[in-house]
């Protein structure tokens, strides 16, 4: 149930600029009509609902103090720049987000002035930030630079690298940890918010640099004596030690609801001309303001659409369990078997359904926070020792930890089993999160194994392949949603490695599936058998190794031959092409065709309109296979 609220001061407001004449009361006022309209959008689109909610008074503050566009405002991950999307020109388009044709869920450069990074992964606003800084200061020109970080993205290394980069060059650059979850330094009332405010403010600063000054003349042991001394002093008060070792000008914590606290304290740091970088620590609480949220185990972090009333989130029509479910499970049942297995995480427990593993598991279980490098060398170093590590990382966050998968498992012939969630498209998340890539940049190594489930049933038997595979690294990938209804076994049987299988006999053409568009080459041949043209499907389950005595074969009796998966260019058709060429059979007039994913990204939409658009849905291979005998075929138009 929708519900639309009252936002006299909110319809005011068209851009930022108009905050800018705004009283602290009215910005107050603006602040609870944001949450409001920002309640009321996600209601209808689903969406990142609790961070959003976390930081309405954040962005009325930040809007309200600097000069936004020209001062750059990054949001680290983005999926809590809602109220921001709302206040810089958007909010005619709010309840489009996420739905096809409408706004992103994330900061998108394409989108809006507004958004100067774009962002969905985490941890990279402080090093853009710093970028912006230095490209400012090279050109010669004025302006802030803004980054803010969640605490839980400051678990990545890249946030460390790039804070010590900028705290070394002095950089003009101003990031805000919003803490809502770690609680670093919860503020202290009153006390804490006039610290802030006095430690932030031109006078003490000046102060402060004046006495550092002064100690540059005294003899060098001195100076440093007196440079810790201020350092761990207010290092005591406040709690940013850390940061002020790291080169920043700590400020904080204050409470990231408080208006009254925010304000003067953004002024004072805005206005700060002697000292940089400088970090404003902010504690907030996600999903603030909404009951049901507030309530939440975790707070309402990805919502479907609900009644704002009641807070009921809307339930799709039952179906088959998810492939995250299955796998979860699938893991947990040979865990059950071997004391040896271990799960590893990268700040995903439930989105990779780990979660599950932990509960049954605890103490073989492991969240590393976002820190997909860590956890892949990790579990190699816990390979070495005879464990059984699965990393469980969706595919398109295990593009971070590239060079541990190279340099740490596959130089090393490491036993490590990736376990790749939310491979292909992935609906409302986009493009940033869609599995695209990984079959194409882990099938450019050498000795490793590469599966893809066709179905739900494969993904168990591919989780049972993994765990007793110990000559070196192993991989498989499965999709986003839920599975195709096949009966599941009460644990999956190991597979024959490099061995396809065939589910369909045929004897015209050949479409040789790669991964989870099986049911929809189910559905191709059934069409083309009806227009006469008899069809094999092969499942091959393994891009590495390659099972090439199916290849050939089919190669060999079949005119046609379509290979099918959902993944970029230089993947599974590209490893079944170069192996036809090194075997001269594509010099006797083959007709083969490779159907991938487009050389595009595809913007968020349902799947079923994103596989239309990347031309991976039945009628389209359809099309290919008539197309390839010379005969042509238009495909049916996009469904919901």
């Amino acid at each position: 149930m929708a519900v639309t609220p009252v936002t006299p001061l909110l319809d005011r407001v068209r851009f930022p600029a108009d905050l800018r004449n705004f009283s602290t009361e009215q910005l107050k006022q603006l602040a609870e009509e944001l949450r409001a309209e920002t309640i009321s959008a996600v209601s209808v689109t689903g969406g990142h609902l609790g961070a959003s909610l976390g930081v309405v008074e954040l962005t009325v503050a930040i809007h309200a103090v600097f000069d936004t566009p020209n001062d750059r405002l990054i949001w680290d991950v983005g999926h809590q720049a809602y109220p921001h999307k709302i206040l810089t020109g958007r909010r005619d388009r709010i309840r489009t987000l996420r739905q096809g044709g409408g706004l992103s869920g994330f900061t998108k450069r394409s989108e809006s002035e507004y958004d100067p990074f774009g962002a969905a992964h985490s941890s990279t606003s402080i090093s853009a930030g710093l970028g912006m800084a230095v490209a400012r200061d090279l050109k010669g020109e004025t302006r802030h630079v803004i980054a803010v970080i969640g605490d839980g993205a400051m678990s990545a290394g890249m946030a460390y690298e790039a804070m010590n980069n900028a705290g070394a060059m002095k950089a003009r650059l101003i990031v805000i940890l919003n803490d809502n979850d770690m609680s670093i330094a919860p503020p202290t009332g009153a006390m804490s918010a006039y610290l802030s405010k006095l430690i932030s403010s031109r006078p003490f600063i000046s102060f402060r640099e004046g006495m550092a000054r002064l100690a540059r003349r005294f003899p060098g042991p001195i100076e440093r004596m007196a440079r810790r001394a201020d350092e761990y002093t207010r290092g005591l008060l406040t709690g940013g030690t850390l940061f002020e070792e790291l080169g920043f000008y700590y400020v904080g914590p204050i409470d990231g609801h408080e208006l009254d606290h925010l304000l003067p304290v953004l002024r004072n740091v805005r206005d700060a001309e002697d000292v940089h970088p400088i970090l404003v620590h902010v504690v907030t609480q996600k999903g603030k303001g909404y009951a049901p949220a507030e309530e939440s185990a975790d707070k309402y972090h990805g919502v479907q659409k609900f009644n704002v009333i009641t807070g009921e989130q809307q339930k799709g029509p039952p179906g088959p369990p998810p492939y995250t479910r299955v796998f979860a499970n699938a893991l947990i049942a040979e865990a059950e078997a071997d004391p040896r297995i271990v799960a590893v995480t990268a700040a995903m427990p439930s989105g990779t359904g780990l979660d599950l593993f932990g509960k049954r598991f605890p103490k073989r279980c492991f969240d590393v926070g976002i820190a997909e490098q860590h956890a892949v060398t990790f579990a190699a170093g816990m390979a070495t020792e005879g464990l059984k590590p699965f990393v469980a990382i969706y595919s398109t966050f295990l593009q971070r930890a590239y060079d541990q998968v190279v340099h740490d498992v596959v130089l090393q012939k490491l036993p490590v089993r990736l376990a790749m969630d939310r491979a292909g498209l992935v609906g409302a998340d986009g493009a940033t999160h869609a599995g695209a890539y990984d079959i194409a940049y882990l099938g450019c190594l050498p000795d490793i194994v590469l599966m893809a489930a066709g179905d739900e049933a494969e993904l168990m038997h591919m989780v049972a392949t993994a765990a007793a595979y110990d000559e070196g690294p192993i991989a498989f990938r499965y999709p986003r949603g839920g599975g195709v209804g096949v009966p599941l076994p009460a644990r999956g049987s190991p597979l024959e490695i490099g061995r396809g299988r065939v589910v369909r006999e045929g004897s015209r053409i050949a479409i040789l599936n790669y991964g989870a568009r099986l049911a929809e080459c189910r559905a191709a041949a059934e069409d083309l058998a009806a227009r006469g043209l008899s069809t094999t499907i092969a499942d091959m389950r393994f891009a590495k190794p390659l099972d090439t005595a199916l290849v050939e074969r089919l190669a060999r009796e079949h005119e046609v031959v379509l290979t099918i998966e959902e993944g970029a260019l230089c993947g599974f058709g590209a490893l079944v092409l170069q192996h036809l060429a090194g075997r001269g059979m594509l010099d006797r007039g083959l007709r083969i065709r490779t159907l991938t994913l487009p050389d595009r990204l595809i913007d968020h939409d349902t799947p079923r309109r994103q596989y239309d658009t990347a031309g991976l849905n039945a009628p389209h291979i359809v099309a290919a296979a008539l197309s390839a005998l010379g005969r042509e075929v238009a495909a049916e138009p996009a469904r919901a």
